[in-house]
Order: structure tokens, then sequence, then C-alpha cells
């Protein structure tokens, strides 16, 4: 199944009541690479008066941690992290840092600054679906082509290359889940001359329209 995560961290900010909330978000695949960067932002943010912390990893949320940092329980860890939840993200880790502005917020007042400032921080960052593929390769001669083509577009089977020699050679990744399908498309459009070659399985998002395979 495709799940959410995070491309390329970004940094979000918002002011409530002459407080700054600073949102820092990162990817991380691992607990020690989320401990990791909360603690270097807490080393870099050494002066601010809270360091809040949520983390996510695994596709299926198997493991979720958050930190109040010495605000009050409930009002910042835990907030930061159902918003984490909420939008389905995976596989990331976000730190907000609050430089106090004299005023307090009161405990509904933290809540909503802190899911705030993680919005920020998300609409900041650049997101992805990562999907199970499979990488296949297709050989076909010219006859062909502008069938195949046309259950490329279709289905919007991913074509990551193709070489025009003697024969005309596809390299292709398809979801996981319409392997079979694919399978059959293709072969009932040319009769059964041109069948794809699974090669491996892989994990793949779009970006920008271009399809990066990790």
């Amino acid at each position: 199944m495709p799940y959410k995560c995070i491309y390329k961290g970004g940094t979000g900010e918002i002011e409530e009541k002459k407080s700054r909330f600073i949102c820092h978000v990162a990817p991380v695949e691992t607990e020690e690479e989320a401990v990791a960067f909360i603690n270097a932002k807490k080393k870099e943010y050494w002066d601010a008066r809270h360091n809040c912390s949520a983390f996510v990893t695994g596709k299926n949320a198997e493991l979720t941690r958050c930190s109040d940092d010495g605000e009050p329980a409930g009002t910042a860890g835990r907030p930061m992290l159902e918003v984490l939840l909420n939008e389905e993200i995976r596989n990331v880790a976000v730190v907000v840092t609050r430089y106090f502005g004299g005023v307090l917020l009161g405990t509904g007042g933290l809540v909503r600054a802190y899911q705030a400032a993680v919005k920020a921080g998300l609409e900041a960052s650049s997101i992805i679906e990562k999907r199970e593929g499979i990488r296949a390769s297709l050989a076909a001669d010219y006859t062909t082509v502008g069938k195949l083509q046309y259950i490329f577009d279709k289905n919007k089977y991913i074509v990551l290359d193709s070489r025009y020699e003697e024969n005309v050679t596809f390299t292709l990744l398809i979801p996981c889940e319409e392997w079979g399908s694919a399978q059959a498309a293709i072969t009932e459009a040319t009769a059964g001359q041109c069948k794809p070659v699974r090669e491996c399985e892989c994990i793949y998002g779009i970006v920008d329209g271009e399809a990066i395979v990790f």
C-alpha cells in the first residue's frame, strides 16, 4: 500500500502572542536517526525555552514518540504527533522550537500553536507518496510500439527508459498490485508477442512529475 513520507524537510514558523514557534522537519528511517535529529536541533537552538518533538517511523507507524520538553504535559509533543498521524505521514521527525514571548498561552493556546507550527513545517517540506513497484523490461518490434505506448499511457505505467535499436526495449515501473493486470493487458494488446519480464521489486515515488526509485 502507498504511504506518504518526507522527501525533503523544511522549516516553518508562526508567532503567537509574541512567542515564536519554529518547526523543523526531517525524513528519518529509524529511531536512532530521529533521536539524532532531535538532539542536533536542541544543540543548535540551545537558547530557546523549549524544543518539543515528535516522530513516526515505519510505513504502518510502528514506532511513535513525542516529548513536551518542559511544556505542560500533553500540550506540545502529543498534539504535534497527532498532526503527523492525522496527515498519515510516515518516517518523519519534527522539532518545534519555542522562544517565549512573555505571554502565557494557556493549555488550549499551546496545543493550537504547536499544531499550527507543525502544519507550517509540513507546508514548507516536500511530501511524496511512496509505493511498492516492480521494475520490468519489455522487448518489442516496431510494429507493436504504438499499441504498447497506448497501454502505458492508459494505465499510467512509468517508462524509466526506452532504447530504440534493432528492436525496442522498454524499462517499466509498475505498481505491485497491478503487475498481474499489466501482464495481461500487454499480452492481449500485442497478441502474445510481448511479455514483460520482472526484474526486481523497488520503492518509488513521484517528484515534480519524475519517478524516483529509492
